[in-house]
C-alpha cells in the first residue's frame, strides 16, 4: 500500500472512531439525564428500563446528586426503594453534603429512612453540613417516628455532638417548642440511654435551658434522669 494511501486509511479510521466514541458520550450523557427525570417524576418503568440498559446506578449531576437522591428530595418512595433494591448508594452526599438517611431523616420521609436502613449498609456517622447526624434534625423538627426508627438502631451515635455543641437531646430542647411533641422526643431519647449532662459550647446544660425556656414537663423528666 502506497504511503499516502495509508496516510488517508488511517486518517479516515480514526474519524469513524472519534464519531462512536462522541456517539457514545452523547448517549451516556442522555440516559443519565433520563435516570434522573425519572427519579424526579417517579417513573418507575423508566427507571427499569434504564437499568436494564446497563447505566450505572450511582452516576452524578452537576451537584453531585444521584438519581436516589433526586427520588428522596422528591419523597417518592417507589422510585427510591427501587434503585435501593437495585443497588443504589444509600450513603452518597452531593455537594450540600445531603444523603438519603440524612435527608430524608431531617424531612421525616419516613418510609425512604426505613429503606435505606434495611439494606444493613448505612453509615450512621456520615454527617450534613452542620456536622450532624440524621437524628438530631429530626428531634428539632418533631419527627418522631424517624426519631424512634433510628433509636431502636444498636450503637446509634445518639450523643453526637454537632458543630453548633448541640446533641440531639440539647436541639430538641433549644430548637423545640416544648409542646408534646418535643417533650416526647425528650423522653425517647432518655429512655434509650441519652446523656442528660452534655452541655453546649456555653457551658448550659439540657435542664438549665429547659428551665429557662419554661419546659416544665421536660424539666420533670430531666431530672427523673438525674441531670444537673
Amino acid at each position: 500500500m502506497k504511503p499516502i494511501r495509508f496516510i488517508i486509511l488511517c486518517i479516515a479510521t480514526l474519524n469513524v472512531l472519534n464519531g462512536c466514541a462522541q456517539k457514545s458520550t452523547n448517549t451516556n450523557n442522555n440516559m443519565k439525564m433520563e435516570i434522573f427525570e425519572a427519579a424526579k417524576n417517579n417513573d418507575l418503568e423508566k427507571l427499569q428500563d434504564l437499568l436494564n440498559k446497563g447505566i450505572e446506578i450511582d452516576v452524578r449531576d452537576s451537584e453531585q446528586r444521584t438519581a436516589l437522591m433526586w427520588a428522596t428530595y422528591e419523597n417518592n418512595v417507589e422510585a427510591a426503594k427501587l434503585l435501593i433494591k437495585a443497588g443504589a448508594n444509600v450513603n452518597a452526599q452531593d455537594n450540600r453534603l445531603e444523603s438519603p438517611v440524612l435527608h430524608s431523616g431531617a424531612l421525616g420521609y419516613l418510609e425512604i429512612l426505613k429503606a435505606c436502613l434495611a439494606t444493613g449498609k448505612v453509615d450512621h456517622m456520615i454527617l450534613n453540613r452542620y456536622g450532624g447526624t440524621a437524628l438530631i434534625p429530626a428531634c428539632e423538627r418533631g419527627h418522631t417516628e424517624v426519631v424512634q426508627e433510628l433509636l431502636k438502631i444498636d450503637d446509634y451515635p445518639i450523643d453526637h455532638i454537632n458543630n453548633l455543641t448541640w446533641t440531639a437531646l440539647m436541639e430538641a430542647i433549644v430548637l423545640g417548642n416544648g409542646g408534646e411533641t418535643h417533650t416526647h422526643i425528650v423522653q425517647l431519647l432518655v429512655n434509650a440511654g441519652c446523656n442528660v449532662n452534655i452541655p453546649d459550647k456555653d457551658g448550659i446544660s439540657p435542664l438549665q435551658h429547659a428551665k429557662k425556656s419554661g419546659y416544665k414537663e421536660i424539666k420533670a423528666i430531666l431530672e427523673k434522669a438525674g441531670a444537673n
